[in-house]
């Protein structure tokens, strides 16, 4: 049957795991997946755009495939926001639909959409199946194209082709040709840069007075090698959000993050620096970077489109980041002069205890800052975070501690709403013996809350922290830096209790209102046998304020205070206390 040589081909591939739900669109594929499940375990969920989200969340956390499964029509469609986190953060995933039987097509039968139509932008491989003998080879141009292009590849088979016979061949070939046949294998492109490229960049770097690394998501497998890079020049290392993990939080080499979501050492770096070292990311803020004319750059990119893109790269390399900076570490000639980076790293020390004082457990309501810091107490060395887009990505960008294999995950260019709780059971399956934790808003918990009920189903033992400020956060900010008074984003009192549904699931669920309930609450569903679930009520008037604050973004604030902001007393309270605890 084609769809048992479907599943046969992706294990060849190396496929352990698919995520989806089935449907009468997929009933070959299901069938084919039955008879194979002992090579090939499918992950039944509750949303299709949560299994399109444990694919790209499985495929960061482990740089190998994510595999997602829908039927036709409805499910396909559901697909595709998680999809484009995969493009967008350059996942390797393969999505495989379902599709009407061929005799059926184009009459406007029940759920047909054309789903290779509507996949089109969000694909480097789309293909409908509509013969048996082409299954093998385009199984492997699509996986072979998503690892290449670090992007999304899509399959879809008519219901007829599913069920047909492997080696079935209807029709006469009239072609000079005859079906072509591949392999399971694939070359990675070498990741050493051009060998003349490297001493124009060493040449820059030991030129640079005072130099710095900006470090993103494609430098995660080149610690040692950034490490060893800051220490022979001596420099401070920015790191980007996905790629908060590529050094730890503690080195003394770290600034620390950069733009909104960043510290202030990293701003006066930021005008600081007469070299920027770019490594392993496409940083898209660039008003957060240095003005072009007034710094150098040398940039580390593995594809040649995006080399160049953000800045006007004075140096660039194409090449992978770990391969690359060993070729470079060689050239470089090691700074006896440090003050650069001392001057930074006391920057460092003032910055971590100023957000210390705002982690504070004294604070009513319950400050957001002080729920990631036990978080972050009571996590695993090897734990990994997944944390949804919003005010949060705030908090656990400046108290989610990078230490030892610690790991961190988010949607970082799409910035969707939800994914925090389908990384997190993606990433159990894929790691089953370390800590998951996702640390999620209220908002997009409610969107993919029935996912707690499969990692319940699944025994899937997921710890989930709800930052619930009862109000879609970051939007509410985002207005006011706007210089508009909020509107439209907090939901009705009182906040939702979304521990009920933790334990109505099944799992351990606790609601917290007061700071002194939280360590032991924390700590009871750290230590729980099975996901748990932890509701925190913080206080939802605390802005996630930037590292330095433009004269634009203080006017605007102001101006949005002045036209009537609701909630302006509150704020202005929780400001200042802000204050008073950094003094």
């Amino acid at each position: 049957m084609t769809s048992e040589a479907l599943v046969e081909r992706l294990a060849d591939w190396g496929v352990d795991t698919i995520f989806g739900i089935p449907g009468d669109g997929i009933n070959g594929i299901m069938e084919g997946l039955r008879r194979h499940r002992d090579r090939v375990r499918f992950v039944l969920v509750h949303h299709e755009e949560a299994a399109a989200f444990m694919a790209t969340g499985y495929a960061k956390a482990t740089g190998r495939l994510g595999v997602c499964l829908a039927t036709s029509g409805p499910g396909g469609i559901h697909l595709l926001n998680g999809l484009y986190d995969a493009k967008l953060d350059h996942a390797p995933v393969l999505a495989i639909t379902g599709m009407q039987e061929t005799s059926v097509l184009g009459t406007n039968y029940q759920q047909e959409v054309n789903l290779d139509r509507l996949f089109e932008d969000v694909t480097e491989y789309n293909m409908v199946i509509t013969n048996p003998t082409q299954l093998p080879t385009l199984v492997d141009m699509a996986i072979r194209t998503a690892y290449a292009r670090r992007g999304v590849a899509h399959l879809t088979i008519p219901n007829d082709i599913q069920v047909a016979d492997a080696d079935a061949d209807p029709w006469q070939h009239v072609t000079p040709a005859r079906p072509p046949q591949t392999e399971p294998i694939y070359l990675s492109a070498p990741g050493r840069p051009r060998e003349k490229d490297l001493p124009r960049a060493a040449d820059a770097l030991n030129a640079a007075k005072r130099p710095a690394l900006l470090v993103g998501a494609g430098a995660l497998h080149a610690r040692a090698e950034v490490l060893a890079v800051a220490e022979t020049l001596a420099c401070p290392v920015i790191k980007t959000l996905p790629g908060k993990a590529v050094i730890p939080d503690d080195s003394p080499y770290t600034t620390g993050g950069i733009g909104l979501l960043g510290t202030r050492p990293t701003a006066d770096l930021v005008d600081d620096v007469d070299v920027m070292f770019l490594v392993g990311t496409n940083f898209p803020y660039t008003k957060h970077l240095p003005e072009p004319g007034k710094a150098r750059f040398v940039q580390l990119e593995a594809d040649p489109a995006r080399a160049g893109t953000r800045v006007p790269t004075d140096v660039p390399l194409v090449g992978d980041a770990k391969e690359g900076l060993l070729a470079l570490l060689p050239l470089l000639t090691p700074r006896t002069d440090r003050t650069h980076l001392r001057k930074y790293q006391e920057k460092m020390e003032a910055w971590r205890s100023d957000m210390a004082a705002l982690a504070s457990p004294d604070r009513d309501p319950i400050a957001p800052q002080y729920v990631v810091s036990v978080i972050d107490e009571l996590a695993a060395e090897n734990a990994i975070l997944t944390c949804d887009s919003g005010t949060i990505a705030t908090w656990a960008a400046r108290y989610w501690t990078i230490r030892g294999d610690r790991g961190f995950y988010l949607s970082g260019n799409l910035a969707s709403m939800a994914p925090g709780l389908p990384y997190a059971l993606a990433m159990r399956h894929a790691y089953p013996g370390r800590q998951v934790i996702a640390y999620v808003g209220d908002g997009g918990f409610a969107m993919l809350m029935s996912e707690f009920l499969t990692a319940a189903q699944q025994g899937l033992p997921v710890k989930v922290v709800i930052n619930n400020n009862n109000a879609l956060g970051q939007i509410l900010w985002e207005q006011m830096v706007l210089g508009y008074p909020e509107h439209g984003v907090r939901y009705p009192e009182p906040p939702t209790d979304y521990s009920a549904w933790a334990r109505a699931c099944g799992g351990y669920g606790v609601k917290v209102t007061k700071a002194g309930d939280l360590p032991s609450a924390m700590a009871e569903a750290f230590a729980h046998d099975g996901p748990a679930l932890v509701d925190v009520d913080v206080d939802p008037d605390e802005p996630p304020m930037p590292g330095r604050v433009s004269y634009e973004q203080a006017k605007h604030f102001a101006q949005a205070f002045l036209r009537g902001e609701p909630h302006r007393a509150a704020i202005a309270t929780t400001l200042f206390k802000d204050r008073i605890a950094q003094l």
